[in-house]
């Protein structure tokens, strides 16, 4: 067995592992780079000749870290195929269809106003090449056994998103296991991650591998945030990953509304049709959900919908108070920079991050507390409030992480930590080694093993 870490090695972005098993070269996930820009530059490199053999990707889930790097193999001619539950399948289409757009929308904007430092701004990718990649995935239920040449695979639940799976390799008796991103033990929307007892060759995230989730009450804490920020006639705004995030935070307005918390009549606005449409996907999978079939019919009722650009623009310039979720979550894209070139400057507002925050993002700079922050190739000064309720999010922290862990039976004869900042990824692997006893490493980016 031969595994390349073409990514989430070193980092939390970009996981590509390729395995070499069975004689058959599988790539678990194909996602993008985000954070920092030199990070952000590896997307623009060409797939490298290994990853353009690879023989099929398996995707643990939709999210663009995971599988936003999808429409740059295929369109650089790679034919092979792509698997992922039904519910990935679904939200992938709705994803890279949007992050093409964002991309067409940057480049666009860039040529117009000339801030590019190229002399034509260019998308990494193209909505062709999206769809293209979409119509690609093969859906296989979780918990099916699907070959792939000789190797036998299974995708398992693991919470954290509609349709994330963690992905198990087998051959000859040989097991691989891949974690993906696994979920809350106690999460809003998804079960608990389902358990794996046996792994040869083990590889797991590690995003909060050095991180306990605050034992706040996020609800209340966000009831308390509106209500006050209301009071003195501001507006609260919500960068939110349009999948699973925002469907969350509407979950909980919602429940806020009806126990009184917030005012009934507070105007909510969900301004990104990626969400919008995500937020239909998880009504239709609502069979994977923790949350009772009539409550998620019910996410979007009085909330106003806003998915043209003309209606947009016009709710970026609404002087009332409001809530408005819009993507990307952690401002890297997206229409949620128009509102908070709206919203920053203006100190009756409230900007609340849900969740985690990638090192070099938008999102990352305005929770550490920066004074202006630049959008459209312009600073912002940033006089609004700003808030980071981390509970919120959909990552195991490290506690929930090794309670995973002890799932398994007997210790891998290797185990891999990946998909973490470093100290993140560091710290896991000293409690995996103190604490289980496992044979245990960080892999760097661009390596390659033999097992």
């Amino acid at each position: 067995m031969r595994i390349g870490f073409h990514g989430a090695a070193d980092t939390v972005t970009g996981s590509r592992h390729l395995v070499g098993i069975g004689g058959k070269q599988i790539l678990l996930d194909c996602g993008m780079f985000q954070g920092y820009k030199a990070l952000r530059e590896r997307n623009w490199a060409p797939p490298s000749p290994a990853l353009m053999q690879a023989d099929a990707v398996v995707l643990s889930h939709a999210h663009l870290d995971h599988s936003g790097w999808l429409p740059v193999l295929v369109k650089h001619g790679w034919r092979g195929e792509i698997i992922a539950t039904p519910a990935t399948r679904d939200l992938a289409a709705v994803l890279l269809l949007d992050s093409a757009h964002l991309q067409e929308e940057d480049a666009r904007r860039a040529n117009k106003y000339g801030y590019s430092r190229h002399e034509k701004a260019l998308p990494l990718y193209t909505k062709a090449d999206a769809l293209k990649a979409s119509a690609r995935i093969r859906a296989v239920e979780p918990g099916q056994t699907f070959k792939i040449g000789e190797v036998a695979a299974r995708l398992t639940p693991v919470g954290h998103l509609l349709g994330a799976c963690a992905i198990s390799l087998e051959h000859r008796k040989q097991t691989l296991v891949f974690s993906g991103d696994l979920g809350r033990s106690v999460d809003l929307l998804m079960p608990p991650p389902q358990k794996l007892t046996r792994a040869d060759v083990l590889l797991v995230e590690s995003t909060y591998g050095n991180r306990w989730h605050p034992q706040e009450d996020a609800s209340a804490r966000l009831a308390d945030i509106i209500r006050q920020t209301v009071q003195r006639g501001g507006s609260v705004l919500l960068p939110a990953f349009a999948v699973g995030r925002a469907q969350a935070l509407l979950l909980v307005l919602q429940r806020l509304k009806r126990a009184g918390e917030i005012p009934a009549s507070l105007p909510i606005f969900l301004d990104s049709p990626m969400a919008v449409q995500a937020t239909a996907l998880y009504q239709r999978h609502h069979d994977l959900l923790r949350v009772p079939a009539d409550e998620v019919a019910g996410l979007t009722h009085g909330v106003r919908l806003v998915v043209t650009a003309q209606e947009s623009i016009r709710s970026t310039g609404l002087r009332y108070p409001r809530v408005v979720i819009s993507a990307s979550g952690m401002a890297t894209g997206g229409r949620v920079l128009h509102h908070l070139k709206a919203m920053a400057p203006d100190e009756r507002h409230h900007i609340v991050f849900a969740g985690f925050q990638v090192g070099g993002s938008r999102g990352a700079h305005l929770v550490a507390g920066d004074t202006e922050v630049k959008i459209h190739g312009e600073y912002v000064p940033v006089r609004a409030a700003v808030t980071h309720l981390e509970a919120f999010s959909g990552h195991a922290d490290c506690d929930e992480l090794m309670g995973w862990l002890r799932g398994f039976r007997r210790a891998p004869r290797q185990t891999f930590v990946v998909h973490g900042e470093p100290a993140a990824s560091d710290a896991l692997r000293v409690r995996i080694q103190d604490e289980l006893g496992w044979a245990v490493r960080s892999p760097g980016h661009g390596t390659t093993i033999e097992i």
